[in-house]
């Protein structure tokens, strides 16, 4: 295994990351590695910096140090005057963020545009596409997530299960080297929750590199080929999910779990 690991490219970086709001420190120094086909799964408690870290990594928020590289391209930050950090080359986030599609918790689809414009826009307008051969792809797409039928409705017309199976739809359309996934069930009634992390399962199969931030504890351990566990803005445990979910080092992480199955 080791070896498997060696021979596939290096798809995320995280480098020594710290994001501070105001007095608050949220992230304390967090680096991982993400290589092609990981699919890691991230836990904490609420306020750990989990969802902070995804946001850092796709620059909805800037870090303070650190660095993050994406497929081996640093993206570049300067300091203000006022000591904040913003992007060198917003063109260059542009372009990193193509490569990186994000899953938010609470869909983020645009309400005015049917299913189908949802996920075509970012490939049409963003990436400047030929429409008709990204409206193929996009019927695949919906095809795969189990919404092919709802390709002309709005996503008031959905359910909250149809809506993220939706943004998935939309993050894929993007063809990402990584996909970040921010608690994607956390916003869904429980009967609904099953389907969306079928869809999950199924391109974690595909060999698609993901980092997924979630509750769901069993899920984890299935489908992952790591887990990372985050206090306090820090990473405690880093490894495989039947080392991390059933023998953790840390008595942070095992109160955690103990709080999970009780």
């Amino acid at each position: 295994m080791k070896n498997k690991t060696r021979s596939r490219k290096i798809a995320l970086e995280v480098k020594n990351l710290h994001k501070r709001f105001g007095r608050l420190e949220v992230l304390k120094g967090v680096s991982l590695t993400a290589h092609e086909g990981d699919v890691i799964s991230i836990i904490g408690a609420s306020g750990s910096g989990k969802s902070t870290l995804l946001r850092c990594i796709n620059f909805l928020e800037v870090p303070d140090t650190g660095e993050v590289i994406v497929s081996g391209e640093p993206v570049a930050t300067r300091r203000r005057r006022d000591g904040s950090r913003v992007p060198t080359d917003r063109r260059q986030v542009d372009r990193i963020r193509s490569r990186l599609s994000m899953v938010f918790q609470g869909f983020n689809l645009f309400s005015h545009m049917t299913v189908l414009e949802n996920v075509i826009e970012g490939p049409v307008h963003v990436q400047k596409r030929p429409r008709a051969e990204v409206l193929a792809e996009a019927t695949v797409l919906l095809k795969k997530v189990g919404i092919a039928e709802k390709c002309d409705h709005y996503p008031s017309h959905l359910s909250g299960g149809q809506q993220q199976r939706a943004a998935i739809a939309r993050a894929l359309a993007s063809n990402p080297g990584v996909m970040l996934f921010d608690e994607p069930t956390s916003a869904l009634d429980p009967e609904l929750v099953g389907e969306v992390l079928r869809v999950i399962r199924d391109l974690a199969r595909e060999g698609r590199t993901m980092l997924i931030v979630t509750h769901e504890i069993a899920f984890a351990r299935e489908v992952s080929s790591r887990v990372i566990f985050i206090d306090e803005g820090k990473i405690l445990e880093d490894g495989p999910p039947e080392k991390v979910l059933v023998d953790p080092q840390s008595d942070r992480c095992r109160k955690f779990l103990a709080r999970e199955f009780s």
